[in-house]
């Protein structure tokens, strides 16, 4: 997800949108533990789109 994307997104879809991301990360990290995964890289970039979102969430905060 680009800075852009995110930047558009309003409060409540931002946080909406971290905690789907969370999920998807706890997700990919049990597979990651049963078995291979298809893209070792998937978990990186779920991580660094979280830090996106908060890092916004952070701007917004502290602009009020």
């Amino acid at each position: 997800m680009k800075i852009r994307e995110i930047r558009d997104l309003s409060p409540d879809e931002l946080s909406g949108k971290e905690r789907s991301l969370r999920e998807e990360l706890f997700k990919l990290r049990l597979r990651h533990g049963v078995s291979k995964l298809d893209s070792p890289a998937a978990l990186n970039k779920i991580r660094k789109d979280i830090a996106r979102v908060k890092t916004v969430l952070r701007e917004r905060k502290d602009k009020e």
